[in-house]
C-alpha cells in the first residue's frame, strides 16, 4: 500500500493518520525494517514532539509524513501540504535572505512585487526585517534558522515537520528559538512533528510527545501535556515532567543496549 497525501476536504486540514505502516529498505538479503505497525493520529493544529534512540526511524517517519518516500505496508493520511525543516538550514548561500524566502513563494507561482513584500514580511515576522539582505555567511546560525523558519511559513503549509531543527544551536539561541517557533505556531496554528533527542525540548513545546521503540520502530509510550503556555525549560514544572518521559526513554534504550546514547 502507498502513501496518500489526501486533500483537505477528504481529512481536515492538518491531520496526519498511519495506520500499519511498516517500512523496509533495502532489497532481499539486506533488507532493514524501519518502522513496524506504527499507527499515529496528530490532531489539527498539535504540537506533537517525537522522541527515541538514535536509528529508531524518527526521521523516516516525517519523511513518510513528507511524502519523501512510501510505506511499505500501510497508508498515511495528510490533510494538506507538508513543508519540512531541518537540523541545517539548507540556504543558498548565493542568494540574500529574503531572496531564499522567496524562492518558496516563487515555486508557488507567486508575483514578483507580491513575493518580494511576502518575503521581507515574513523576515519581520521571525525578527530579521533589518537582515532581509545579509548572505547566509554574514548571519549566525541561529538567524540561518529564522530563515529557514520565514521559507516554511511562506510555504503556508498545513502540517510542518521538524527534524532536530534546534539541535545544532548553542544553548541561549536555542531557547530563544523555542519561544520563536511557539509564537509562530500559536498565531498560525498549523500542525508540527517535531523530532528531537532533548526530552525539556519536548517538554517545552509539545501538547503530546511520542516515545518511540527501536528494532523496527514504534510506538511505546505517549505522554500528554497540557501544561500552560508559555513555559520554561529550567522550571521545576518542566524538569518534574521530563523526568518521567527520560526514565521510559533510558528504559527503552536500555532494552536496546544503545550504549552510545545519552538522554539530554
Amino acid at each position: 500500500m502507498t502513501a496518500a497525501v489526501e486533500p483537505a476536504s477528504a481529512l481536515p486540514r492538518g491531520a496526519v493518520t498511519l495506520r500499519g505502516v511498516r517500512k523496509v529498505f533495502g532489497g532481499s538479503g539486506e533488507a532493514a525494517t524501519v518502522l513496524q505497525d506504527l499507527d499515529l493520529d496528530v490532531a489539527p493544529g498539535e504540537f506533537l514532539a517525537v522522541v527515541g534512540g538514535s536509528g529508531c526511524g524518527k526521521s523516516t517517519l516525517l519523511s513518510l509524513v513528507a511524502g519523501l518516500v512510501e510505506p511499505t505496508a500501510g497508508t498515511v493520511r495528510v490533510g494538506g501540504k507538508v513543508a519540512l525543516m531541518f537540523q541545517e538550514a539548507t540556504l543558498l548561500p548565493w542568494l540574500t535572505a529574503a531572496k531564499n524566502v522567496e524562492l518558496a513563494l516563487k515555486l508557488q507561482g507567486v508575483a514578483r512585487r507580491e513575493r518580494r513584500d511576502r518575503a521581507r514580511h515574513l523576515l519581520g515576522r521571525v525578527r530579521l526585517g533589518r537582515y532581509a539582505d545579509k548572505r547566509p555567511h554574514e548571519l549566525s546560525g541561529g538567524m540561518r534558522q529564522r530563515v529557514a523558519l520565514a521559507r516554511v511559513l511562506a510555504q503556508d503549509a498545513a502540517v510542518v515537520c521538524m527534524d532536530e531543527p534546534l539541535g545544532a544551536l548553542d544553548a541561549l539561541t536555542r531557547d530563544q528559538m523555542h519561544d520563536l517557533v511557539e509564537d509562530v505556531w500559536l498565531e498560525a496554528r498549523f500542525t508540527v512533528l517535531f523530532v528531537t533527542h532533548n526530552v525539556r525540548e519536548a517538554v517545552r513545546l509539545a501538547d503530546r510527545a511520542i516515545l518511540m521503540g527501536d528494532r523496527p520502530g514504534h510506538v511505546v509510550h505517549e505522554q500528554a501535556n497540557a501544561m500552560p503556555r508559555p513555559r520554561v525549560m529550567d522550571s521545576s514544572a518542566v524538569a518534574m515532567r521530563s523526568a518521567a518521559l527520560t526514565q521510559s526513554l533510558k528504559e527503552e534504550v536500555a532494552s536496546h543496549d544503545q550504549s552510545d546514547y545519552f538522554v539530554i
